[in-house]
């Protein structure tokens, strides 16, 4: 069970990254240009939360069967670089980040005027794409990362 949710989690930040820089590309040029807020740009928010709100629930289940991730010992776990980065960093991070996408889609749906939920879009979910990105376990990141 754990090798496989890990391949989905790990698969499936691709996919998450690539709608997030189609939606923030797409947002960013809206506000800038004052474009109409189309149904393609609601649908790419729409499927940014959805896959952001997927790959949360299958890394908090990851989070409580994983062997990257100890709880016995938080002093042992906090000076072990693997530990403290998927125990505690990783998490906190990715919360964030799954926090600020959807506050940023929740406000864009709030708003009346186009120029306003592209600005929303924009900055909420570059923010948590960076978020993402630095939390994710790159190889040429972290020694103990890897491309899936």
């Amino acid at each position: 069970m754990y090798t496989g949710l890990h391949h989905l989690h790990s698969s499936l930040r691709y996919a998450i990254l690539v709608v997030l820089i189609l939606a923030i590309a797409k947002s960013w040029k809206g506000w800038k240009k004052n474009l109409p807020y189309e149904k393609q740009d609601n649908l790419l928010a729409i499927l940014s939360v959805i896959f952001v709100h997927t790959q949360f629930i299958v890394g908090t289940v990851l989070y409580y069967i994983s062997p990257k991730v100890n709880f016995t010992d938080m002093a042992a776990t906090m000076k072990e670089p693997l530990f403290r980065f998927f125990t505690v960093e990783h998490i906190t991070m990715m919360l964030t980040a799954v926090v600020l996408i959807t506050i940023g889609r929740s406000l864009s749906k709030r708003a009346t005027e186009d120029v306003v939920k592209h600005k929303k879009i924009a900055i909420f979910f570059l923010i948590g794409f960076l978020l993402i990105f630095i939390a994710i376990p790159w190889p040429f990141l972290r020694s103990f990362g890897s491309w899936f």
